[in-house]
């Protein structure tokens, strides 16, 4: 199905993802987590950073992972990626924002759905 190193880095997506979450969820709501610049709004910026890199690595070794994913998404993640470690300082908080809100849920969904499945392949 997917190499063990594919399965790997999908579950560290899947982790921090729910880091995102928790981390939303503890400031009660997106906006408040983004405007303590002390210790969400640096943890968010570097977990999104992180997730890219994993999905850096994926393209890198041309996993068939990355075929459940849009080709958009895929540029969206690169492209917040790369604002945020050129540009921390200039970072504007409602692309950050929307993509917690819109993009985020939808990409955890499909990594929960390919762990499943791994899972279920298992068995």
């Amino acid at each position: 199905m997917y190499n063990e190193d594919d399965i790997v880095r999908l579950k560290s997506i899947h982790k921090k993802l729910n880091s995102i979450f928790t981390i939303v969820q503890r400031h009660d709501g997106i906006v408040k987590a983004l405007s303590d610049e002390i210790e969400a709004q640096p943890a968010i910026l570097m977990l999104l950073i992180a997730i890219a890199k994993q999905f850096k690595k994926l393209q890198k070794n041309n996993s068939n992972i990355l075929k459940n994913f849009q080709e958009s998404d895929l540029k969206g993640i690169a492209s917040v990626r790369n604002f945020i470690a050129h540009d921390y300082d200039g970072v504007q908080l409602a692309i950050i924002e929307s993509t917690i809100r819109y993009k985020l849920p939808e990409t955890l969904e499909i990594v929960k759905k390919l762990l499943l499945d791994v899972e279920n392949a298992k068995k």
